[in-house]
């Protein structure tokens, strides 16, 4: 049949996705590491565990996203660091665990491929492997025509990582008076972003608005600065036996996280009064009118990580992880407690004073 139509024609670039895959390959190379030699165009992708120097491994999963921040990303036209939040949001969820990261792939689904918006999102992936030393080993780049708006994309990201079976954390060993240690966060990480969306579009300000806490970059460029990825400091803290429990603050905030590493009937008080709210979270709170308790259960409030620790752990675990650049703050206890909530924020009055 002459002049019959082609995939090209229903809107699927095969040859702009071999493109891509071209360009991605010398930074996937880029993020190779012991027990994988991160190369891509495969099926699947090979890891030696023993190679990687495990004698007794449990592998741990996660999968995750970056929610409706990819929006202000596109709106913005700022695609490089979208990428490094994919995998901090899956490789800390790794680390609380005790696990080390191995492998990472992502899958990038959009409806016409924008070769040059794709290396910038991978590009960020493959730094964010750097980061947490993990491997970017393939993933899945998917043109579907009809399922996405001009110039939008989505983004899932897949970890998978090991730890020796001995060195799990399940937060079992947790006890009341056990204090609890903050890490800061770099800004609102990947969270909450359809609240913070909303906030902005109330406010008349735009992305490309100078932002309004800040004398440096545009409301953007706060708003996209990547979450951090908090890999190495903590593994180098489990290794020296500081840490009986880790908590990644995600959606939920304070209140649904930490209960979740810890053990039936005990709960834990934070004081908010300990944590500086972040210049750019008060705005949105002042902006939207958001109330406190709301703001500890959607955002992380300026701790990206929760850390666990026994009293006489706290100091040494403290300079340890400031040492491997951490700022950490001493923000709680463990109490005994079987009633909910779990969690108690005490001072937050304090955050909007």
């Amino acid at each position: 049949m002459k002049n019959g139509l082609t995939y090209k024609d229903a809107g699927v670039d095969i040859d702009a996705g071999n493109a891509l895959v071209e360009a991605i390959k010398p930074l996937a190379k880029a993020t190779s590491r012991r027990g994988s030699d991160a190369s891509l165009g495969g099926f699947g992708a090979f890891f030696d565990l023993k190679a990687a120097g495990f004698k007794d491994p449990v592998l741990v999963a996660t999968t995750d996203g970056v929610g409706t921040k990819l929006l202000v990303a596109q709106a913005a036209n700022k695609h490089r660091t979208i990428g490094i939040d994919l995998v901090a949001m899956s490789v800390n969820d790794l680390v609380v665990q005790g696990a080390e990261p191995l492998l990472f792939l992502d899958y990038f689904a959009t409806g016409k491929l924008d070769v040059a918006a794709a290396r910038e999102v991978i590009a960020g992936i493959a730094e964010g492997c750097k980061i947490a030393d993990c491997a970017l080993v393939g993933g899945e780049t998917a043109e579907m025509p009809g399922m996405y708006a001009p110039g939008h994309y989505d983004l899932a990201g897949f970890a998978i990582g090991a730890v020796e079976r001995e060195q799990a954390l399940t937060g079992a060993t947790v006890n009341p008076g056990d204090i609890i240690l903050g890490l800061a966060s770099s800004g609102f990480h990947s969270n909450g972003y359809s609240l913070v969306r909303r906030v902005v579009e109330k406010s008349g300000h735009g992305y490309d608005s100078p932002a309004p806490f800040s004398r440096i970059g545009t409301l953007a460029d706060s708003l996209l600065t990547p979450t951090r990825i908090y890999v190495k400091s903590c593994l180098a803290a489990i290794r020296a036996g500081h840490i009986k429990a880790l908590a990644h603050i995600t959606g939920g905030g304070f209140v649904d996280n930490v209960p979740r590493v810890l053990p039936d009937g005990v709960g834990a008080d934070i004081d908010a009064g300990a944590i500086s709210l972040p210049p750019m979270m008060k705005w949105i709170a002042r902006q939207g009118g958001i109330e406190s308790a709301e703001l500890a259960r959607t955002f992380n409030c300026g701790v990206g990580m929760v850390v666990v620790v026994s009293p006489e752990k706290a100091e040494e675990a403290t300079k340890l992880l400031t040492s491997h650049g951490e700022t950490v703050m001493r923000i709680g206890i463990v109490v005994s407690r079987d009633a909910e909530p779990r969690v108690k924020m005490l001072n937050l009055d304090r955050w909007l004073d």
